[in-house]
Parts: C-alpha cells; sequence; structure tokens
C-alpha cells in the first residue's frame, strides 16, 4: 500500500465535477449496510473521512443524490459517480467517495460498520468491525487508534 500524498486531487468519472483534498483522513471506513450496497451497486462503500476544512470542490457542482434526506449524498450530475457525503449533525468532516481520488492506492479501512447486513463472502482488512454503526464514544477511540498508527495527533 502507497502513502497518501497531499494535496490529492480526483474526481468523478467523466472528469464534470474534480476537488482537492489537503487533509489527511480522520477514520477510513467501509460500510456494508444495505443503502451503501444498493448505492455502490457493490458489496460495501468505501469511505475516507476528511476534515471539512481540508476539502473542495474545485470544478464542477455536484447534486443532491441517494434518497435526499438529512444526509446528504454528492454525486455528479452528468455521469451520476456517487463522490461524497455530508452526514447531518457531523459537519465537522466529509466523508469522500476514496476511489474518486486520481490515485486511492493508499486507502484501507480501518474501521467496517454494519457487517451484520453485510454479504456473507464480503470481507476487508479492517481493524475494527461493528455489526451497526458504533456508538460515538468507539468512534472517538477508533478515531484516535487511527491517529496513533499513522504518527498523527490526536485531538
Amino acid at each position: 500500500m502507497s502513502e497518501l500524498s497531499l494535496p490529492a486531487i480526483g474526481g468523478c468519472r467523466c472528469g464534470a465535477v474534480r476537488f482537492e483534498i489537503t487533509s489527511a483522513p480522520l477514520l477510513t471506513m467501509a460500510c456494508h449496510c444495505r443503502g451503501c450496497q444498493r448505492m455502490t451497486g457493490s458489496a460495501y462503500s468505501l469511505s475516507a473521512a476528511i476534515p471539512k476544512e481540508g476539502f473542495r470542490v474545485t470544478e464542477g457542482e455536484p447534486v443532491i443524490g441517494g434518497l435526499h434526506g438529512a444526509n446528504r449524498h454528492f454525486f455528479c450530475g452528468h455521469c451520476m459517480s456517487w463522490l461524497f457525503t455530508r452526514l447531518e449533525g457531523l459537519d465537522w468532516f466529509v466523508n469522500l467517495r476514496p476511489t474518486m481520488l486520481d490515485d486511492p492506492a493508499w486507502f484501507e479501512p480501518f474501521v467496517e460498520t454494519c457487517t451484520a447486513e453485510g454479504l456473507p463472502w464480503a470481507t476487508t482488512p479492517a481493524v475494527y468491525s461493528f455489526e451497526g454503526m458504533p456508538a460515538m464514544e468507539d468512534f472517538d477511540r477508533v478515531t484516535r487508534d487511527y491517529a496513533e498508527q499513522r504518527g498523527q495527533s490526536v485531538p
């Protein structure tokens, strides 16, 4: 696995929407919930929680897709690539789809969630595994562990 080099750039499949990250992820994740399975057409979704001040759209205008609910899932309006999500009440980070980066080779999920809904054959190398969505104190703990394992300062 390679290392994330910042700034990192990425975008949708057709190139109409481009973005840049300038901060390392707070956490990397795989979610096995049925909603993520349906939105990705795959066994799980991948996310990198990027501090909001370290993320910006540089070209194009993402549109809201998915369920159009409290959690806002942003897509390219042309090719419909799912790019990132802003979660209600968790406005200090953006959940970026790391495979939308031009070089996603550094990515490995540290946490997997909603494994009770997962397909029986779908596994990841995640260090932590939760049958559902973890409690906030669990997120705090795994975020600290993620930072420590990467030699980053711990909030």
